[in-house]
């Protein structure tokens, strides 16, 4: 297990009820995965304070399972992509929502809703252990006020299937990791607000809004 993160893979859409819950914004499923990148620089290590960006509209949480890998290049098969995880851990995708919805709707990429600094609060990865990842409980709650309850065998596209497909664009490289997806229940964060992530497989983290 690498603790550097190289580069932030993320999988959208991929709980059905969260694809849902956002459908009057014009986000509706479509049958494909779909990926976005986040830069290392997005990154906020437990310990360190969520500083939301100021001015841009509401900024929601997303929480999620994450996943570090150890490499296996290109085209990875399903059959083989657990056998490249290193660790695991849970972080949110931190989202400009009104500004995602207008580039979604202008036809342009999310960058700018999802990849500005410190929109990848993570938590510390424990050794992956052959746990089944298609069987992992998770939580949000937002100043003790429960946000998100997650399952990971809700997930449209297992974790194996997320590698295999990123894998088909990128050679997987030791470092890389992936947000796999966000459940129902994203909702707003404001500066006080404490944030907490916690899975009884994994494991709690949290994190203070400034």
């Amino acid at each position: 297990m690498n603790s550097r993160v190289t580069r932030i893979f993320c999988i959208g859409k991929n709980y059905a009820d969260h694809v849902a819950e956002l459908a009057h914004l014009g986000h509706t499923p479509d049958g494909d995965c779909v990926v976005f990148m986040k830069p290392p620089s997005s990154v906020v290590p437990i310990g360190t304070d969520i500083e939301l960006p100021r001015g841009r509209g509401s900024i929601h949480h997303e929480a999620e399972l994450v996943v570090q890998v150890t490499g296996g290049g290109n085209d990875i098969p399903v059959d083989d992509a657990m056998h490249w995880v290193a660790g695991i851990t849970l972080g949110l995708d931190l989202t400009l929502r009104e500004l995602q919805t207008s580039l979604k709707k202008a036809g342009k990429p999310w960058e700018l809703a999802k990849a500005f600094d410190g929109a990848a609060p993570l938590g510390e990865f424990q050794p992956y252990l052959e746990q089944d990842l298609q069987d992992i409980e998770f939580t949000c709650r937002v100043d003790d006020e429960l946000r998100q309850h997650g399952h990971t065998r809700d997930m449209m596209f297992s974790v194996a299937r997320q590698i295999h497909i990123i894998s088909q664009t990128w050679a997987l490289r030791p470092g890389d990791v992936i947000y796999t997806g966000t459940p129902a229940g994203v909702g707003p964060l404001v500066p006080g607000d404490d944030v907490v992530l916690e899975s009884p497989q994994i494991g709690r983290f949290a994190w203070r809004c400034r």
